[in-house]
C-alpha cells in the first residue's frame, strides 16, 4: 500500500483488522545486546497484549507484542520493551506503538558501528538493524531508539574508546535514516555490574557531545541468578525509565 493514503494496515491478527494513520504509528527500534533482548523470566504478565501495542517478528511481520519479544537466541525472555511501550500508549489513545527488536545477545559496540558478523547471533547487528527499522517505516513514524549496551566494552582497553564510538554510532543512526534529531535513549549499567562506572562514565561524556541524546539510570536494578542480566520485575521498571524520558524529553 502506497505511503500517503489516510489509513493503513497494521495488522491483520484473529479475524480483527487495526487501522491507525501513519502518522500514529509510532516506531521504537529496540538496540544493543542481551540487557536489550531481555533474559528475564517470562511470566503470565508478560504474556498479556495490546493491539496497541505491536512488534516487527523474525519474518518482518507486525503481530501483537508479547514477551519475549526478541529472538537473538533461544534465552530471550523479559526485556524493557514491554513495559515501555505499556506506558507510552498511555500518553495518547490515538497512537499504536511498533517496536523493532532488533539486540543481538552479547555483541560489542564494533558489532554495530563497523557492521561486523557476530557469530553469538549469527547475524550482523547493525545492517539487520537497518534493514528490519527501513521495513517497520514503510508503515509508521520512526520516533526514537532505545540502546542498552556496554557490558561487552567493559574492560578498561574497550571502555575508554567507547564514548567516540557510540558518537559515531548516534550520528550513523541518524545520518542512515536522514533523522538528524532522532531521540537516542542510552541506559545506563545496572548496579550489580563491577564494571557498571567504566561504560556509565562514558555515556556522560557522549551526552556532553550529542543533542537529543538521553540516559536514564540502572540504580536499584536487580539481577538473575546469573548475577549478569536484569530480571523481570527490574526491566518492567527499566522500560518505564526509557519511556519517561521520552515523554519528557
Amino acid at each position: 500500500m502506497k505511503k500517503n493514503i489516510a489509513f493503513i494496515i497494521i495488522a491483520m491478527l484473529s479475524g480483527n483488522t487495526l487501522f491507525a494513520q501513519q502518522k500514529q504509528f509510532h516506531l521504537y527500534l529496540l538496540a544493543g545486546q542481551s540487557n536489550m533482548a531481555g533474559r528475564g523470566i517470562v511470566e503470565p504478565q508478560d504474556t498479556i497484549g495490546d493491539p496497541r501495542i505491536l512488534c516487527l517478528n523474525k519474518e518482518g511481520n507486525w503481530v501483537i507484542a508479547k514477551d519475549p519479544i526478541h529472538f537473538d537466541k533461544s534465552a530471550a525472555g523479559v526485556g524493557p520493551g514491554l513495559s515501555f511501550a505499556r506506558e507510552m500508549i498511555k500518553q495518547d489513545p490515538n497512537i499504536v506503538i511498533g517496536l523493532i527488536p532488533c539486540a543481538a545477545g552479547g555483541s560489542g559496540i564494533d558489532n554495530w558501528l563497523y557492521n561486523q558478523y557476530w557469530e553469538q547471533t549469527k547475524s550482523y547487528p547493525w545492517a539487520d538493524a537497518v534493514a528490519r527499522t527501513e521495513r517497520a517505516m514503510k508503515d509508521g513514524i520512526l520516533k526514537g531508539i532505545l540502546w542498552h549496551q556496554g557490558e561487552s566494552d567493559s574492560s578498561p582497553e574497550k571502555a575508554a574508546q567507547y564514548s567516540n564510538k557510540l558518537d559515531e554510532l548516534v550520528n550513523k543512526f541518524r545520518k542512515e535514516f536522514n533523522l538528524p534529531n532522532l531521540p537516542f535513549i542510552a541506559g545506563e549499567l545496572p548496579e550489580f555490574n563491577k564494571r557498571a562506572s567504566a561504560i556509565n562514565l562514558q555515556l556522560q561524556e557522549a551526552k556532553k557531545r550529542l543533542s537529543h541524546f538521553e540516559i536514564i539510570s540502572g540504580k536499584g536494578l536487580t539481577p538473575n541468578a546469573d548475577g549478569l542480566h536484569i530480571d523481570a520485575a527490574s526491566q518492567r521498571i527499566f522500560g518505564k525509565r526509557y519511556a519517561e524520558k521520552i515523554i519528557h524529553q
